[in-house]
C-alpha cells in the first residue's frame, strides 16, 4: 500500500494541471476501492485527498508567481474558473494575495508527499481475523461530529440517554459474539471527502433477530470477513492510538482493504484501575 500510495503521489504531481482530475481517476489508478483509498490517506496524512491536491495546487501556484507568470494565467493553469476564485482561494491558504508574490516576493510552499514505513520500536499489533454472517446492530443513536481525540461529549449525551427499556430490551435481543455493548460508526459526511463534518454512532448490540421495536434502532449489516484489534491501557487514548495505527501501519501492509459498512468497537473498564480499560476494534474487510 506504501508504493502504492507514493506512486499515486507521483501521478498526481504529473496532473496537478489537468482539469479533469478527479478523485475517482485518482482512486482508479490506485487500483483499490474509492472509499478504502481515501481513508488510509486521511488517516496517514492527516490531509483528505481534495484537501492535498488543493494545497498542492496552490504550492505550485505560488512557484510560478514567484517566476512572474502573470496572476490570471496561473489561475486558470490550475483549474480555477475565475480570478476572483483563485485569489479567494489563494488568500484563505496563505493568509496573502496573489498579487503580493509578485510585487513582494513572499511565499508559502506545501511540498509533495512521501510515504516511509516508519517502525517504532518494533511494537507489533495484535490483529485476528474472524467470518461473521450478517447481523443487525440495534441500539440507539444519533449524528456526532468527527472526532480523533479526547472525549466526544456528544456520545457520551447519546450514552446518558439510554433509558432502562431501551437497555432491557437490547440485553433481550443480544445473541451473537461479542456479547457487549458495542460503539458503532458509519455514514460519515462525505466518505472522508471532508475533514470535518458528523457521522452515525449507535450505541446498542449485535443480534439475529429481526423484531426490533420502535423504541431501538435496527441497522442490517451484512456477512462480512472482519479484522479485529484487541488493545488494552488507558482510555480513550489507547483506544483511539490503535484505531489510527490499524489505518496508518496495519493496513497499508496488509493484503486486506477496508470496506464502507459500520465498524464498531467495544470496551470494558478494569474496575481496579481508573481510566484503564480492554477494548476491541471490529472493522470489516476484504482481500485485495
Amino acid at each position: 500500500m506504501l508504493n502504492e500510495l507514493n506512486r499515486v503521489i507521483d501521478y498526481i504531481e504529473d496532473h496537478l494541471t489537468d482539469d479533469d482530475l478527479s478523485l475517482e481517476m485518482i482512486s482508479e489508478y490506485a487500483r483499490v476501492s474509492d472509499y478504502h483509498f481515501r481513508k488510509i490517506f486521511f488517516y496517514i496524512s492527516g490531509l483528505t485527498l481534495s484537501e492535498y491536491i488543493k494545497n498542492r495546487k496552490l504550492s505550485e501556484a505560488n512557484k510560478d508567481l514567484l517566476q512572474g507568470e502573470k496572476v490570471t494565467d496561473v489561475a486558470f493553469k490550475y483549474g480555477y474558473e475565475s480570478l476572483d476564485g483563485f485569489t479567494r482561494a489563494f488568500k484563505k491558504w496563505s493568509n496573502f494575495l496573489p498579487s503580493d508574490v509578485t510585487k513582494k516576493g513572499i511565499s508559502k510552499s506545501f511540498p509533495k508527499l512521501s510515504f516511509v514505513i516508519n517502525i517504532k520500536g518494533g511494537v507489533s499489533m495484535e490483529c485476528r481475523i474472524e467470518n461473521k454472517p450478517a447481523f443487525n446492530l440495534v441500539g440507539v443513536s444519533k449524528r456526532v461530529p468527527m472526532q480523533f481525540e479526547g472525549v466526544n461529549n456528544e456520545i457520551v449525551k447519546l450514552a446518558q440517554s439510554i433509558t432502562n427499556e431501551q437497555k432491557e430490551e437490547m440485553h433481550s435481543l443480544q445473541n451473537i459474539e461479542p456479547y457487549e455493548i458495542v460503539n458503532a460508526s458509519y455514514d460519515a459526511d462525505a466518505n472522508f471527502l471532508k475533514e470535518e463534518g458528523d457521522l452515525t454512532h449507535l450505541i446498542g448490540v449485535l443480534t439475529t433477530e429481526n423484531q426490533v421495536s420502535d423504541i431501538l434502532e435496527k441497522v442490517p449489516v451484512e456477512a462480512y470477513t472482519w479484522a479485529i484489534f484487541p488493545n488494552e491501557g488507558p482510555f480513550p487514548v489507547t483506544l483511539q492510538e490503535t484505531m489510527a495505527k490499524i489505518y496508518s501501519e496495519w493496513f497499508p501492509s496488509s493484503n486486506y482493504e477496508v470496506i464502507n459498512a459500520p465498524t464498531f468497537s467495544f470496551t470494558k473498564m478494569n474496575e481496579h484501575k481508573k481510566d484503564y480499560a480492554y477494548s476491541e476494534v471490529w472493522i470489516p474487510v476484504r482481500q485485495k
